[in-house]
Order: structure tokens, then sequence, then C-alpha cells
């Protein structure tokens, strides 16, 4: 039981396409990390990304490999720069749900979940990267249990 968010894909620029949707190297490197996690048995519910293009083609992406029992949705108030706290309220860390998003709000987002505070940034993400969060037994706060990442930087 655990949480993952993904920071999207890389995308194309704004003169590339206005809705900036996932690049060829970001679709490739979307589904590398997939597909590892495939072969890792990663088990998701459900796919919650914030209707950008981007987002959503990434979702997408990881969905057809992780097969999601609830499939893929679109939720409201994790925009890059939506408050975060609203959405950390009503998040259960151990749904087995996978949040694709946008920085700065996912690494607010998960400042928040393990320290209670939005800063300092505690896990850098990447673009494509999943970060695996969950409570251990008899901790409240979750743990990162482990992340995938495109690159070791």
């Amino acid at each position: 039981m655990a949480l993952y968010i993904v920071q999207h894909g890389k995308s194309l620029t704004k003169e590339q396409d206005p809705q900036k949707g996932l690049s060829p190297e970001g679709i490739e490197e979307v589904k590398r990390i997939a597909g590892v996690a495939q072969q890792y048995g990663v088990k998701v519910r459900q796919i919650q990304h914030s209707g950008k293009l981007r987002a959503q083609q990434t979702a997408d992406i990881l969905a057809d490999y992780l097969k999601p029992d609830n499939g893929v949705k679109t939720v409201s108030g994790i925009k890059p720069l939506d408050d975060v706290e609203p959405f950390a309220s009503q998040l259960d860390v151990s749904a087995d749900t996978m949040v694709v998003g946008h920085l700065p709000f996912l690494e607010r987002l998960t400042s928040l979940l393990l320290i209670g505070h939005q800063s300092p940034t505690l896990f850098k993400l990447q673009n494509g990267g999943i970060l695996c969060m969950d409570r251990l037994e008899g901790s409240d706060p979750p743990v990162i249990k482990w992340a995938l990442m495109p690159h070791v930087e």
C-alpha cells in the first residue's frame, strides 16, 4: 500500500506545442520507467493527473504498463501553483494511488507529507520519475520507500 508521486515526462516547448505535450524523449523515458515499474510488480489502483496534456499523456503511458484497477482520472487542485494543503488533507497515502503532476506542487506535497511543512524540498523529482512513499507499521508520517528516476544526476 503506497502513494506514488510522478512528475510528468519531458514536454515540448510552448513554441513547438501550445499545450506542451510530451516530447519524443519524454515519451521514451516514461515508457522506460513504466516498464521497470511493471517488471518490479508495482501495484497501482488508480492514476490521477492534473488534466494538463503532458500529465495526461504521462498517466496514460503509465496506465498502459501498470493496469490500474480504477483507471486514470483527472483531479483538480494539483496544478503547478495550486495550494498543496487541500489536496494533501484528503489524500490516503496507503491507497496505492499514483499522482501525476507538476513542479513545484509535487515537491511541496512530498515535503508536507513527510515533515508537515511544504519546504524545504526534501526530494528532487525528475521528469518521468516515480517516487514511492508509504507508512511504516506504527509510524504516522510516511517515508520514502524507493524511487525510479530516468537519470542519475
